[in-house]
Formats: C-alpha cells, sequence, structure tokens
C-alpha cells in the first residue's frame, strides 16, 4: 500500500509516498507525492534516502542515560518513564522556584510550524532558541527591514529573469521545489544570473555566472539599481505609490532626485573595482535586469548575506532591484513569504510567556532578528545566567556551530548546564556531552504540519508515522507511535504531551490544560484528536473536499498527505481594507490608518509584525494610498521602507538606506598573506547531521576539499591532493586541496557539511572518523586516529564501505563573529593558507580558546545596546518578529539605563 508522508532531510519538506508491504510491513521504497503542491512528486536524492535512516544500524533505539562523566561515553540503557520523571521533576522545580529562563529548547530545522514553541509557551518559558543566526538571520534581517516579512517567495516559474546570490538548484532554501520552478522558468525562456564565488551546480546552467569578491555583491547590485534609477527605468507610480518617500522628502519629485544622488556614486567602475567583475559585464547584467520589469524573481539566503559583516545589505540590496521595478507580488515577481504560507490555528493557543530571557535575546543585539544562539557558551562564561535543563533537538552545535570547543567546555560543566536531553535521532557530536539521549523518530516516524513559501500559492504538508497510518487501515487501533516504530523511538509531539502532564500532574501550574482533551474533558490530548481538530476547523476546504469523498478530514489528509489551501495569492498589500473594519478611524500624516475595529479572526496564524497602533488605542488596518485605504505591508510605515526609521532610531542611521558595507573579509581589512575562506556551502545530498545515516548519500558525498584556484595553489607550491594547513584567527586545520578553476582567485572554499567525528565506538560509522580529543589549558586539539572503514552490522553493505575519508570539522577553527545589526554569525573566515608542515596529518585541529574569547569581545564591541540606544525604553521594536514574543510590557527595559547620545537623523531629499 501506498502512504504519504513528508521528508525531514531539510528545510523543503517534500512529500514522500512509502510503499508498505501489506503481507510484512516492511518499507521497501519512498518516492514523490504528486498530490504534495510544493514538490509535485518529485525529489532530490535524500527524499528516497529515508529508506536508509529507517534501517540504519547504528541508529539510536532506546533512551539512553550517561554513566561516568560527560563526554566519557558511558551509557545505560533507561525507561521512558525514569527519563520523563527525572526531566519533568527538574523542570518542575525551575518553574515553582521562579527560575524558567533556566529551561531552554535548542532547535536546528524543527520540521514543523509552531508545535514547541507553543509547548514552551504553555510552560511560562522563554526558552526558545534556533539555529538561524547561524544560518538565515542576515538575509531576514535585509527582507524584513525592507517589508516586514523576513524571507521572500520568488515566482520563478513565471519570471523572465531570475537572479540569484545563491547556489540555489542543488541547495538553496526549500531548493527542490524552487528549483523545478527555476528551470520551468528557464524553459520558457527565462535569462537566468547567478552570483557566486564557486563554479556550483547552479552557476553552470546560468545564462550569466559572476564571481565577485566575496562582499561586494551589494556594490554590484546598487550598480545596476543606479543605471535603473539613472535612466528611469524604474517602475514610477509603485515606487510612488508604495515606497516610503514620505518619511524623507517633501515631494515625490525631490525625493527622485535625491535618489539620484544618493546611488550616483555607485557606477559600474565601483563596482569593479570592489568585486572584481568587469564593468562591462555589470553593465550588461544591468540591462537585462532592467528588461525584467515586473517579471523579476530573486533570492537570496544563506551564502554572501550569511558570510559578510553587513550582509544584511545584501538583501536590502537585492529586493531595491524588485521595489524599483514593481516585481512585487506580480506573477514572475518577488513575493512576501507569509502571503504564500498556511499554519493552522491548532487546538490550544498558550499566551506568550511573561518573561524576558537574556541569554538569548541580550541587550546588545536589539535588532536581531533570531536567538544569539551560537554566543551561549560565551554568555555562560560571562555569568549571564546558567541553564537547569537544556534540550538540544535535532541540532548539533558542537559540530554545526563555529567555535565548537567552546561548546564542548560549556556542555561539561555542570555548574553552567544542569541536565542537558538530546532529542535526537542518530548520534551526534553533540549528543556525546548529554544526561540523556532520547530517540526520536525520524521522517516517516513523526507527526508534523508544515506549510512554505515555495510558489504563490498555500499548502499544508501532513507529517505521519507510515507504519501507523498502514496499520490503522488495516483496522489496528494504534494509541502511541513506540506501537510501531522500531525499538523505542518516539515521536516528539506525544512526548511533549506526556511531559508536560508530568511538569504539571494536578494541573495546578496552569500547564496541563493546554494538554488535555476537549472530547474528553480532564483526559490527557492524544494526537488523533489533535490534528482532527484543526483539519476540522482550521483549513479552509478541506472538511468539504473530505465530505464530498465520504471520509473525514483527518482521514483524507493521511491518505492525500497535502492540501492546497489556496493558489494564486496575489498582491495582498493591494486588497481594499474592508468597510467593516474601517471603524472609528483615524489617519495620521504619514498616511497609516487605524481604526478601533477588532482583528478579524483567521484560520491562519502565520507570524507576521505587528506595527504598533496609535496613542488612543486605535490597531493599525492599512494605509492610505490615494485615497483608498488598503492592507499595505506589516511594517512601521505601512509601506516597503527604502528609509528605515528603525535603524536610525535605534542607534544606526548610517544604515538607513540599502546600502553597501564593506565586509570583514574586503581586501583592505586583510593582513598580509590572508585570503577569504568561504566555508558556507553545501553538498547537494548532505544536510547537517541527520543526512550522515543514510547509506547512499555517504557514499556519494563524504569529503570536503579546499577549493583552490590554480594561480594560488602555484603560489604556495602544492598540488592537487596535497595536504594543507588552513590557519584562522584561533586555530588551524589540515585538509586535501581540491585545485580547480571552479573559484575564482585569491579565495578558497569548504563545505560545511563534513568532518563528522566520534571518540568512540558509537556513532555513524558510516560518515563518522574515529579521533581523539586533547586539551591543555586553553589549547584543544582533535587528531584523527582512523577513518571510516567496513563493519559487520544487520545491514550486509556495511562490509562494503570503501572509502575512509569523512572529511575535516572546519567549524572548530572559527571564532563567533556576531553582526552587530542582524546578529548572524559571519561566517567568512580570513584564512592563510600553506603547504602543511612535517608533523601534520589529515583532519588535524588545533584551537586556542583564549584567541576565542578575545575575538568574541573584540566582536560585541561593534554593538549598540539596547540598554544605551534604545529610543523608548524597550529592549527592541515591538513590531518585529519574534519567535514566544512577550506581551508588551516585558519588552521595557529594567533598572537604570546610561543615557545615550543622540543620533542625527538621516534626510536623503527635502
Amino acid at each position: 500500500m501506498l502512504v504519504p508522508t513528508t521528508c525531514f532531510n531539510c528545510e523543503s519538506a517534500c512529500g514522500l509516498l512509502a510503499y508498505v508491504d501489506r503481507e510484512t510491513f516492511e518499507v521497501r521504497k519512498y518516492e514523490g507525492n504528486p498530490e504534495h503542491p510544493g514538490s509535485r512528486g518529485r525529489n532530490c536524492a535524500k527524499g528516497p534516502a529515508t529508506l536508509n535512516q529507517a534501517n540504519d544500524p547504528d541508529r539510536i533505539l532506546y533512551p539512553l542515560r550517561r554513566t561516568g562523566a560527560r563526554g566519557e561515553n558511558g551509557w545505560s540503557r533507561v525507561s521512558w518513564s525514569e527519563a520523563l520523571d527525572d526531566i519533568a521533576a527538574r523542570i518542575r522545580r525551575a518553574l515553582v522556584e521562579g527560575r524558567p529562563n533556566e529551561v531552554m529548547y535548542h532547535v536546528g530545522r524543527p520540521g514543523e510550524d509552531g508545535y514547541t514553541e507553543r509547548v514552551l509557551a504553555a510552560w511560562g518559558v522563554d526558552g526558545h532558541n534556533s539555529h538561524t543566526n547561524i544560518c538565515s538571520s542576515s538575509a531576514r534581517t535585509g527582507y524584513q527591514f525592507w517589508m516586514g516579512y523576513d524571507r521572500p517567495s520568488p515566482d520563478h516559474a513565471n519570471a523572465d529573469v531570475i537572479l540569484l546570490i545563491s547556489a540555489h538548484l542543488e541547495s538553496g532554501h526549500y531548493f527542490n521545489p524552487h528549483a523545478q520552478r527555476v528551470m520551468e522558468g528557464k524553459a520558457r525562456g527565462a535569462k537566468l544570473i547567478v552570483f557566486d564565488v564557486r563554479l556550483s551546480n547552479t552557476a553552470t546552467h546560468a545564462d550569466h555566472w559572476l564571481a565577485p569578491w566575496p562582499g561586494s555583491e551589494p556594490a554590484i547590485l546598487l550598480a545596476i539599481a543606479n543605471s535603473i534609477i539613472r535612466n528611469r527605468r524604474y517602475d514610477r507610480e509603485f515606487v510612488r505609490r508604495w515606497w516610503n518617500w514620505n518619511e524623507v522628502a517633501s515631494t515625490f519629485e525631490a525625493f527622485e532626485r535625491s535618489l539620484r544622488d544618493v546611488y550616483a556614486q555607485y557606477t559600474f567602475e565601483f563596482a569593479e573595482a570592489e568585486s572584481g567583475v568587469a564593468a562591462t559585464t555589470i553593465r550588461k547584467i544591468a540591462e537585462i535586469v532592467a528588461s525584467a520589469g515586473k517579471r523579476l524573481s530573486t533570492h537570496t539566503w544563506r551564502s554572501a548575506a550569511a558570510g559578510n559583516l553587513g550582509g544584511w545589505q545584501v538583501a536590502r540590496a537585492l529586493f531595491l532591484l524588485n521595489a524599483l521595478l514593481g516585481a512585487v507580488a506580480t506573477e514572475g515577481g518577488t513575493f512576501p513569504n507569509a502571503w504564500n504560507k498556511f499554519v493552522p490555528r491548532p487546538i490550544y493557543t498558550p499566551p506568550h510567556p511573561p518573561k524576558w530571557n537574556e541569554l538569548t535575546w541580550p541587550d546588545e543585539f536589539p535588532l536581531a532578528v533570531n536567538e544569539m544562539s551560537f554566543l551561549l557558551p560565551h554568555f555562560l562564561e560571562d555569568g549571564r545566567g546558567k541553564l537547569e535543563v537544556y534540550f538540544s533537538r535535532v541540532y548539533n552545535p558542537v559540530w554545526t556551530n563555529p567555535d565548537g570547543f567552546s561548546w564542548i567546555k560549556a556542555l561539561t560543566d555542570e555548574a553552567k548546564v544542569g541536565l542537558h536531553v538530546a532529542l535526537t535521532p542518530t548520534w551526534s557530536e553533540t549528543a556525546y556531552f548529554a544526561d540523556y539521549v532520547l530517540p526520536v523518530g525520524i521522517g516517516s516516524e513523526r507527526h508534523d504540519l508544515h506549510s512554505y513559501e515555495t510558489h504563490d500559492s498555500q499548502w499544508l504538508g501532513f507529517r505521519q508515522p507510515v507504519l501507523r497510518a498502514a496499520k490503522e487501515r488495516l483496522g489496528e487501533h494504534i494509541t502511541d507511535t513506540r506501537q510501531v516504530n522500531p525499538g523505542e523511538v518516539w515521536e516528539e509531539n506525544e512526548f511533549w504531551i506526556e511531559l508536560s502532564w508530568r511538569i504539571d500532574p494536578d494541573g495546578k501550574l496552569g500547564i496541563r490544560k493546554f494538554f488535555e482533551s476537549k472530547k474528553q474533558p480532564g483526559g490527557k490530548l492524544n494526537i488523533d484528536e489533535y490534528y482532527a481538530y484543526i483539519f476540522e476547523h482550521s483549513v479552509p476546504g478541506l472538511p468539504e473536499k473530505a465530505a464530498a469523498e465520504g471520509v473525514t478530514p483527518l482521514d483524507l489528509m493521511r491518505r492525500t498527505g497535502a492540501f492546497e489551501v489556496k493558489r494564486g495569492i496575489g498582491a495582498i498589500h493591494e486588497e481594499p481594507v474592508p468597510p467593516g473594519e474601517l471603524v472609528d478611524t483615524q489617519i495620521d500624516a504619514l498616511g497609516r490608518v487605524y481604526a478601533r475595529s477588532p482583528k478579524p479572526d483567521q484560520p491562519n496564524i502565520v507570524p507576521v509584525p505587528t506595527p504598533d497602533g496609535d496613542a488612543e488605542g486605535r490597531r493599525r488596518i492599512g494605509v492610505e494610498i490615494d485615497g483608498v485605504v488598503r492592507r499595505g505591508f506589516p511594517t512601521p510605515s505601512g509601506r516597503l521602507e527604502f528609509y528605515s526609521s528603525t535603524l536610525v532610531k535605534w542607534g544606526w542611521p548610517e544604515m538607513a538606506l540599502p546600502g553597501y558595507v564593506r565586509s570583514h573579509v574586503h581586501p583592505a581589512n586583510l593582513q598580509p598573506g590572508e585570503m577569504p575562506l568561504i566555508p558556507t556551502f553545501r553538498l547537494p545530498v548532505q544536510i547537517h547531521t541527520r543526512s550522515a545515516n543514510s547509506k547512499w548519500l555517504d557514499e556519494i558525498a563524504h569529503s570536503n576539499p579546499l577549493w583552490i584556484h590554480p594561480s594560488d595553489a602555484k603560489r604556495i607550491s602544492v598540488v592537487n591532493g596535497e595536504l594543507v594547513r588552513v590557519e584562522t584567527r584561533i586555530g588551524h586545520f589540515v585538509v586535501k586541496a581540491w585545485v580547480t578553476e571552479g573559484i575564482r582567485p585569491g579565495v578558497v572554499a569548504c563545505s560545511h557539511h563534513m568532518g563528522r567525528w566520534k571518540t568512540a565506538d558509537e556513532g555513524q560509522r558510516q560518515m563518522m572518523a574515529t579521533v581523539k580529543l586533547d586539551r591543555n589549558g586553553t589549547a584543544w586539539k582533535l587528531q584523527r586516529e582512523r577513518g571510516v572503514e567496513p563493519y559487520e552490522s544487520g545491514d550486509a553493505d556495511t562490509e562494503r564501505i570503501w572509502w575512509t575519508d569523512a572529511g575535516v570539522h572546519q567549524n572548530l577553527t572559527f571564532a563567533v563573529q556576531p553582526d552587530p545589526i542582524s546578529g548572524m554569525h559571519c561566517w567568512h573566515q580570513a584564512v592563510r593558507v600553506r603547504k602543511a608542515e612535517p608533523g601534520d596529518r589529515y583532519g588535524d585541529i588545533s584551537v586556542d580558546l583564549a584567541k576565542s574569547r578575545e575575538a568574541y569581545k573584540e566582536w560585541m564591541a561593534k554593538t549598540r545596546p539596547a540598554s544605551t540606544h534604545s529610543p523608548d525604553g524597550m529592549r527592541r521594536p515591538y513590531w518585529m518578529l519574534r519567535p514566544l514574543k512577550p506581551a508588551r510590557e516585558v519588552y521595557r527595559l529594567s533598572g537604570e539605563r546610561p543615557s545615550r547620545p543622540q543620533s542625527p537623523g538621516v534626510t536623503p531629499g527635502d
């Protein structure tokens, strides 16, 4: 039989169909689900590899508790009940004693839309921590300052020009659904332009590939913008109606004059000098972009935005092109992401926590889009707090984050981290330093809902445990996924419900009520009731479709795995506000419209920014455009924000406009002999930690050599395959050179998706080298003792392993480098590359944590804290997005604040 679910091997959550043997209940294979509106029956290699992960002989099947010290790899099997009681008791004690901020949940790719955030809200804990500031916070920042929403949704399939600052065809954000549509756009004649220092798979498909100096991308984009402005190729009416020019100029004509003046400096020659790309090439690209009109789809996510100091200006400069051409929420243009997402209202919506957690949202980063997660070890070292219970959930900060030895140091200090619970389907470098390792399900063993911005549509994907669904089709009643999953692997939905009941067994803490059944008051909520409620009450059109087919909405979703709520969303900002909402309205000098009507109840609770109401208590409902009240954008002005009053008010007036910030790896900022290392790209078939337990994927990709141009290799007398030492600010790593013309001269690159390791037998043996860790004061070392090798297991293929390489863990040698505005870790490294020394061995890592602390303090000094720059006594702008967003009163800074110097305003016009 065929059972739908969704893939959990990257953020795309593409649809899968499990082929289940009706007699043995063995899953034979996974293929694409044609019912899924995002992936449409197509998958990359990671989807079918779910089969390997389910059958992985090295996977964790039972709850484990450590024996001995953390990191010694002593483990004993424990029951789920024992683990739950211990964890629940410690969380309950922290809550009762008024220490809610000592409970933290640290997640990588969540794979669901808000379930666990609501769990934390029910506990009253501002303890959500994410990976986003090592992933996409800079791009999100640039987009949010423009349109309120923090992500784009490009309509590649209908574009005339597609401009990507990424390797989007093989590894970009939502890359399989987007890659399909990029190629559809090309098939209908669209021109594809790619910015990438490497000749990536995406660049090989481009009509125009530009390899600029890292961090110089905005210089090129602003030169294109200057050309569009100077030649009056912009959509003048769109700019007049939808830019917030009225904040900086008295008339639109004055603004236009100022606009020309502001960007006149960004000539093609200037862009050539900064980027190394010929002015003639940039001029040609500018003409192509301008010719797209409203059919320009653009995208950036990690790439340059993630790598560079000021990288958020990459997104600001890129979206400037859309905003100039009016290619915003148009066919073939670029939409705000939330318009193309659907997050259904759940059975319960707990209030957000009445606390502010300064370990995740510190004073120094009031404009950070997401939690400052990668700085946690340093914050603990500073004495800013401690943790009673720390959950690492399908996340591997020791390996994924920069400065991993600082993570090891923090996680082995029980005074800083009282209890570490690793929720993971596989062994990871972080799990070795846990107190409990609890096995949670892979994509075919769990329930989740998700919706992503793949195109101009709203759809809902339903991940489900395939064996549970298969057995229930044949009449068996399943009450717990552990009844069908391998060993005692549990899905997290059920785990969180059970844990919450044990934290609050009598309901006196006010937690249990959010996990009780509505059908059986006082009883425990179960998974079927949870999802049945959502599908029956919160997904427009689904109950009607199910009724037409004679089934329940839950049964229909278990059979199809996805549902398209709406297609052709269009330009929501242009929608007139209905007369029923225009109650006691007030319009201010900037055209913002406020009313006393209640906010309409919506089934879609996708997070959106919350601009302030007026002083008399009215809420913002829209903006007046030429006499009509329209929805507009959820920004302070209600329009697209070319000029960011937020940046001005919070102490960054020089950054108010889309501009160019010279990167920390700009040639002017490098010392003699240094060159940029680009570590932000990933390989198409690997995804962080999760994919390492797939034999098919591991056989395809298992090494990460250093990309180096022949001219640079000649300079340091290195040939292909020879060992090189890459020296960073805090240490060095030893890796093999791959001499290739596929990277621009003067730059090296190394994929961050390799270098997995273990210190004992437990681990993903097909993809982890065995290493030895040494520490001498602040000096830490990792040395490889042996590589991957064949081994006996229940899978005969493990005896056929032919590769020995598992790559090199370069991230250990990277200091933390937080951008002072976005909070994003600036991944690019200033390094020296030279031939390996006689004693160097492949995979050697050496780091000095004293130097790591120096780098941390230096980068922190770049910040402008809320305590000295807040314009209104708040911790951060209330309108901006934030997970578990507390009430407004919680935003207020506590205690006395130093007076701050007045920042001059920015007025690019009359």
